[in-house]
Parts: structure tokens; sequence; C-alpha cells
């Protein structure tokens, strides 16, 4: 079980949206991997991903490249069983230069909590590191 389960409310869905963020700030793709179905289904921009170990697969080269990584999530509107969320994250790549991705995804739960479907996407815009607007821990 992974709560809150559906049918979601308003303030049920903010709080998957808000542990959702939290663990991908994690930058564990083990821990994230575990808020998936075992035959959980992807699309990450011009990729299908299919099950956790691929999720996890995935997860470790994304944050082995994309460095400092910080997620903000929002939701943006909700049903019984799925919830869609526009989110914005920055980075940099291994010679310093920095990212805002931006995008849509689309979650569908299954009655356990687990995600069985995300279909995200998302676009990035490079930025100089004085336009960071998410706070970075430290590497």
């Amino acid at each position: 079980m992974r709560p809150p389960l559906p049918p979601f409310t308003e303030e049920t869905a903010r709080l998957k949206v808000q542990l959702a963020e939290d663990a991908w700030n994690t930058r564990d793709p083990g821990k994230v991997a575990l808020a998936y179905t075992p035959d959980s289904e992807w699309r990450n921009r011009d990729r299908f991903i299919n099950g956790r170990e691929e999720i996890i697969a995935f997860l470790t080269a994304k944050w082995q490249r994309e460095l400092g990584y910080r997620l903000r999530k929002e939701l943006w509107a909700y049903t019984d069983d799925r919830i869609a969320v526009r989110f914005e994250y920055e980075y940099h790549d291994a010679d310093g230069r920095w990212f805002r991705a931006y995008g849509n995804e689309n979650w569908e739960f299954d009655e356990h909590g687990l995600m069985r479907k995300r279909y995200a996407s998302i676009n990035d815009l490079p930025i100089t590191a004085a336009e960071r607007r998410i706070a970075h821990t430290a590497e």
C-alpha cells in the first residue's frame, strides 16, 4: 500500500504530488521506483519504459547526467485514480552548464496507491547559474 489511495480528493491529490516531489528530490532510483507498480508503464520524452527494473536503470543514468537535480511539482487536475501535474526542475551537466526543464505528467494509480502509468512531456531550457530559481543542496 502506498497512501494516499484513490479515489483522490483535492487534499489527497496534493499530498500525493508532494510525496512524489520529495521522493524524486532524493535522487534515489530504488526509493523512487517503489512508488510504481512492478509493471508500470512510462513515456518519458521519447523513451518508453516498462517496469521497476527499467525505471531504476533510467533514473540511475538520468541522475548521473543531470547533476544537482532539484524538482518542483504542482497539482494541475485530478479524478478518482488519476492526477495531472505541472513541474519544473533544474540541473547542470558535467561541464557546469545549467538547464531548467518544464513539463506535464499524467499519472494513473492502482487501488494500492501505486502509479501504474506515467506519461511525461518535457522541454529543456538552457539557463545561467544566476537564473536558477530552485534551491539546490550541496552535492
